[in-house]
């Protein structure tokens, strides 16, 4: 459990980063939000949806008519339904675009552990209650992921239930059998062959075990001992509990976090291997991932935020290069964050957007580049088209190779779908238009042909115009469209 946000005490940590450290950089936006700005989502029309924290307001930030985040500007969406102001709590954008939240382990700033959830339709620009699966008292700090047919499963914070969605009539079914412990406190990562990875963090017995989730089997089963201790957790079972993010890389492995100071990295395999990763280091104190974020950037690397001592201040960032902890330079209220402050978001420009709940968001830009072959590929797309015009465009590896964002029970921002990005070639102006009903939202599809449906937006400018298809912010290579 974690209290809300308290103000830090600052403290000024100077540090000597490698060359290589130096070549990346954080930047300010240029328009700071008038809020607390806490999770952040990526719509499919390119908008980020970003909650302000712990209340019922939502505000859209868009990005300038060059395709700028970091210049972008916000406007005020519409707030949660009455009695649901929820903090810590699972989220998705749904393949129709739709957005969910579910639970909250505040609510109205108040620790409820709450069984309420939203939905909130950016066509209708409104919000509907969404009634918890039968029997849930709780649903509360929970973890949630969308499978690779579509469906959202979310956690019961509490227990070991999950549930599955039907975004039509917004009912539940019961999924999930055989669960080790509770899923209290873990995170869910998507794996390539469609199953879910966890580590466990309630199982005294086992201080090491792991478990992966058949959606065609409805089950869990062992993944095998992680070897090193991720999860804050002892064998009489006190503890925080916590365990760090943990994410999918280009090569299939995961990489992850823990709240002890180890890492470990899974690799797949019936039930798959885990070999122990770099540990994090000792910078005033042993640093951790007790709940924070971590988000999987371009060039392969992950992106992640350590903190000392299990939800101590400060905070230090981190690229995990396939072998290596690299420390990277730190945003301005570093001095003044706990890990569990902060929540990733990758953008379609390959950034990263990075929230702490203050009015300070910052965009982190990576060194280096995204291999081609991770790429998206397109295979068919229109010759043309109109303002206002539905169309299907189809390829390869639309959703990425990963579900890129990471955190654990308490955020989830995964941008494993397609974006489409139109250019207008004699102004340079960028226009996204709103992708919906992905044909799967599996990750690293490989040679498997895939789709999108996108609308064009009615402001799009008319002309010869280039095309592409984002995702995790690797943009495919341009095809020519007309705009008539």
């Amino acid at each position: 459990m974690k209290v809300l946000r308290t103000l830090g005490i600052a403290l000024v940590v100077l540090l000597a980063w490698s060359r290589a450290a130096r070549s990346q950089s954080w930047q300010p936006m240029q328009h700071q939000p008038i809020f607390s700005a806490s999770t952040a989502l990526l719509l499919t029309d390119g908008t980020v949806m970003v909650h302000v924290t712990g209340l019922q307001a939502w505000w859209r930030l868009t990005p300038d008519i060059n395709g700028s985040y970091l210049a972008g500007t916000w406007s005020r969406l519409a707030s949660m339904p009455p009695g649901y102001s929820p903090l810590y709590y699972a989220s998705a954008v749904l393949p129709d675009g739709r957005v969910i939240i579910e639970g909250g382990e505040y609510n109205l700033g108040q620790a409820a552990w709450t069984n309420l959830g939203a939905i909130y339709d950016p066509i209708t620009k409104k919000w509907k209650s969404v009634a918890p699966p039968s029997g849930w008292a709780n649903i509360g700090d929970a973890q949630s992921v969308i499978l690779r047919n579509g469906q959202f499963m979310l956690a019961n914070c509490c227990s070991t239930q999950a549930a599955l969605l039907d975004p039509t009539t917004l009912t539940w079914t019961a999924t999930g059998t055989g669960k080790a412990d509770g899923n209290d406190e873990e995170g869910w990562t998507l794996l390539v062959d469609g199953t879910v990875l966890t580590v466990d963090a309630n199982n005294p017995g086992d201080l090491t075990h792991s478990e992966r989730y058949s959606a065609r089997l409805g089950r869990w089963r062992s993944a095998g001992s992680t070897i090193v201790k991720l999860a804050d957790i002892n064998s009489d079972g006190s503890g925080s509990h916590e365990v760090g993010p943990a994410v999918l890389r280009p090569d299939g492995t995961v990489f992850a976090t823990g709240a002890t100071g180890h890492n470990s990295i899974y690799h797949p395999g019936n039930p798959g291997t885990w070999v122990p990763g770099p540990d994090f280091p000792n910078i005033g104190g042993q640093l951790d991932i007790a709940d924070g974020p971590a988000e999987l950037l371009p060039n392969g690397n992950v992106l992640c935020a350590a903190s000392p001592s299990v939800f101590s201040i400060p905070v230090h960032f981190f690229e995990f290069d396939g072998t290596n902890l690299i420390q990277v330079s730190d945003p301005p209220n570093a001095p003044n964050d706990s890990s569990f402050y902060g929540r990733m978001l990758m953008l379609p420009t390959g950034q990263v957007m990075f929230t702490d709940g203050s009015a300070d968001v910052e965009i982190y830009t990576a060194s280096g580049s995204a291999d081609r072959a991770w790429a998206p590929t397109i295979v068919s797309a229109p010759a043309t088209v109109s303002p206002g015009g539905s169309y299907v465009i189809s390829g390869k590896q639309f959703n990425g190779l990963s579900q890129a964002g990471g955190y654990g029970d308490d955020a989830q921002a995964a941008t494993n779908y397609p974006l489409v990005r139109i250019t207008n070639q004699a102004t340079g102006h960028v226009f996204y238009a709103r992708t919906h009903d992905h044909s799967t939202m599996g990750v690293a599809t490989g040679k498997h042909k895939v789709s999108t449906n996108f609308d064009v937006p009615v402001g799009v400018e008319l002309g010869a115009s280039s095309l592409e298809v984002v995702a995790n912010g690797i943009a495919s290579d341009p095809v020519a469209v007309t705009v008539q």
